[in-house]
C-alpha cells in the first residue's frame, strides 16, 4: 500500500509492510531521508541518494505477504493420476518386451531386427507356430502393444486439477477440437479465395480435392481414433463439416487434413488380373482357374459362357454334396 502526499517542496511516500513495520522516505531538495520505525524502537538510517534508495526498496523482501499454499489434491484426483501413471508404465514395459521379442525372432529367422516389419513378424510366427484354427484371432500372434491393448487418454489434469485441454468441459474435447480445426481451415481457405478474386486469378478443377475412391471413417473407427465415444448426431455433424470443407474450391490445399479421416476403397476388380477367355470348337467361351482352394480342398473350376445353370462336380451334379451348406458355398 502506498500513500503519496504532495506539497510545494516536499513529497512524503509511505510504504507499509506489516502492522508494526513501515519505512518512510522523505524527499526534500533531491535527498532521501530513510527511517525505519518499529513498534518498540526506532533508529536513524544513513541518508541515501535517490537511485540507491529506490534500488534498496525494490530489493526489499516482502515478508508480510504470505506465500500461496498449495491446494491439497483430492483422493479422486490422486486415483486418476495414479491410474494414468500405471497405464503409461505398463505400456512402456510391454513395448520393451515387444522390442526384445522382435530381436530374438529376427535372430531365429536370420533377419535384421531394425528393418523387420510387422508383415515379416506375422509370416515368421505363422512359420514357427503353424495352427489349424480357422479363427485368425485364435492363432498365435506377435503384434505391437498399441494394437493389442485398447488406447487410453493420457492424464488430462495437472496436480492442481486444472485440465490441459481448453475444450475439456465439452465432454468430448478431441471431437470438438477436430471440428474447430476444420472450421479454422475453412476460414483460411476463404481468405485465400478472396485474395485470388481480388487478383483476378482463375480457379481450376485441380484446386478441389477428389473424394472418389475413398470414404469417411466409420463411427466406430472415428471413436477409436479420437479415443472418445461418438454418438450418431456427432458423427453426422462431423461428416457435414468435413464435406463442406471438401467442397471448397481450394480444398486440395488441405488434402492431408481431410484424408486423415478417410480410407481408400480397394477396387479389387480393377486390381485383379482378369484372364482372357478361351474358345471351344463351337465358339463357346470358357475360363479355367486351376488350384482354387477352400480350406483343405483344391479344385479346378471351369466357367462357360453362355452357361446352362448346371453344376458338374466330379461328373455329378450339385447333389454331389449332401450338406446344404456345402452346396451354398459352391453357388457363392
Amino acid at each position: 500500500m502506498a500513500t503519496t502526499m504532495l506539497h510545494k517542496h516536499r513529497v512524503s511516500v509511505l510504504f507499509s509492510f506489516g502492522r508494526s513495520l513501515y519505512r518512510r522516505i522523505n524527499v526534500s531538495q533531491g535527498e532521501f531521508g530513510l527511517q525505519q520505525k518499529c513498534s518498540a524502537y526506532s533508529r536513524p538510517i544513513n541518508t541515501l541518494s535517490a537511485s540507491e534508495a529506490v534500488a534498496e526498496i525494490k530489493n526489499m523482501p516482502d515478508e508480510s505477504r504470505p506465500m500461496p499454499a498449495k491446494k491439497p489434491i483430492s483422493k479422486a484426483m490422486k486415483a486418476y493420476l495414479l491410474q494414468a501413471k500405471n497405464y503409461d508404465e505398463f505400456m512402456k514395459k510391454q513395448n520393451t518386451e515387444f522390442q526384445i521379442g522382435r530381436r530374438h525372432l529376427a535372430n531365429i529367422m536370420s533377419m535384421d531386427a531394425d528393418t523387420m516389419t510387422q508383415e515379416d513378424i506375422d509370416q515368421a510366427i505363422e512359420f514357427l507356430f503353424p495352427s489349424g484354427l480357422y479363427e485368425p484371432r485364435a492363432r498365435p500372434m506377435m503384434k505391437s502393444p498399441e494394437l493389442i491393448f485398447p488406447p487410453k487418454k493420457a492424464a488430462e489434469f495437472d496436480e492442481s486439477g486444472r485440465p490441459y485441454h481448453s475444450l475439456f468441459y465439452t465432454m468430448n474435447p478431441n471431437f470438438y477440437g477436430l471440428l474447430q480445426e476444420a472450421v479454422t481451415e475453412y476460414v483460411n481457405l476463404n481468405k485465400e479465395e478472396d485474395n485470388m478474386i481480388r487478383k483476378r486469378i482463375s480457379f481450376n478443377s485441380d484446386m478441389k480435392i477428389i473424394l472418389s475412391g475413398s470414404d469417411w471413417l466409420s463411427q466406430e473407427k472415428l471413436s477409436n481414433l479420437l479415443i472418445e465415444q461418438i454418438d450418431d448426431a456427432q458423427y453426422e455433424q462431423f461428416k457435414n463439416v468435413m464435406l463442406r470443407l471438401a467442397e471448397h474450391p481450394l480444398s486440395n490445399k488441405v488434402k492431408d487434413f481431410i484424408m486423415k479421416y478417410r480410407y481408400s476403397l480397394v477396387n479389387e476388380a480393377a486390381l485383379a488380373e482378369i484372364p482372357k477367355p478361351s474358345y471351344e470348337k463351337d465358339g463357346r467361351a470358357y475360363v479355367t482357374f486351376k488350384g482354387a482352394r477352400r480350406k483343405n480342398a483344391y479344385a479346378d473350376v471351369t466357367v462357360h459362357m453362355p452357361g446352362t445353370g448346371k453344376f458338374l462336380i466330379n461328373d455329378c451334379d450339385i447333389e454331389y454334396f449332401q450338406d446344404i451348406q456345402s452346396r451354398e458355398q459352391v453357388i457363392c
